[in-house]
Order: C-alpha cells, then sequence, then structure tokens
C-alpha cells in the first residue's frame, strides 16, 4: 500500500511540476512576439536615402555624428525616422520626422525637442 501511495504523490508531484514549466514557456513566447511586433514597426532604410531636412538638421544639431542605421515609419502621412548615432564613439538612438524636426519619442509624434 505504501509503494502504491508512494507511486501516485510522484505522479501528482510530475503532473504539477510539468504544468508549471508549460505555463513558464508559453509567457516567455508571448513576451517574444510582443518585442518582435513592436521593432517591425519601423523598415529599415539607407542612411543614404534619408531626406535631405534630416540631413540637415544632423549636421546642425549633432555636428560630428554619423549616422550608423536607420528606420522609417509612416504614420498619418508623415514619416518618422529612428536613427542609431555614433556621437564621439558614444552611441545614441534619436527620432526625427520627415522635416527635420526631432521628437522625444516616436510615440509622441508631436513633442520637439
Amino acid at each position: 500500500m505504501k509503494k502504491f501511495a508512494l507511486s501516485i504523490m510522484t505522479i501528482g508531484a510530475m503532473f504539477f511540476g510539468t504544468q508549471n514549466i508549460q505555463a513558464q514557456v508559453e509567457e516567455e513566447i508571448e513576451v517574444e512576439t510582443e518585442m518582435e511586433v513592436a521593432q517591425e514597426e519601423f523598415a529599415s532604410v539607407d542612411v543614404a536615402e534619408l531626406p535631405q531636412a534630416v540631413k540637415d538638421a544632423l549636421a546642425t544639431d549633432y555636428n560630428g555624428a554619423v549616422a550608423s542605421e536607420a528606420w522609417m515609419k509612416s504614420k498619418d502621412d508623415k514619416k518618422v525616422y529612428k536613427l542609431k548615432l555614433d556621437v564621439k564613439g558614444e552611441t545614441k538612438k534619436v527620432y526625427i520626422d520627415q522635416d527635420g524636426k526631432w521628437l522625444e519619442k516616436e510615440d509622441k509624434g508631436q513633442t520637439e525637442k
């Protein structure tokens, strides 16, 4: 009888243990999916193809900075660019609209620096 009770307890422990692991795996998948969706909003563009207004604002406000990567997102007939800059050895990410106006965050869209 002791072996039977021990077997039932072991099976129960294995059942609850595997359910906990399954829940953790599903949670990790959801987090990864949310991150991918957020990154897909911006499409990669060639730095050389940035509008002249963006290049001028970069040269004026970030003198000596080099844009190493650029992404673009269209929102309400306006384009917002996310730039990865190398400013004197330091990496920065900044947001700018198609007219060369700096933005605090791409979500706000209207707030200028």
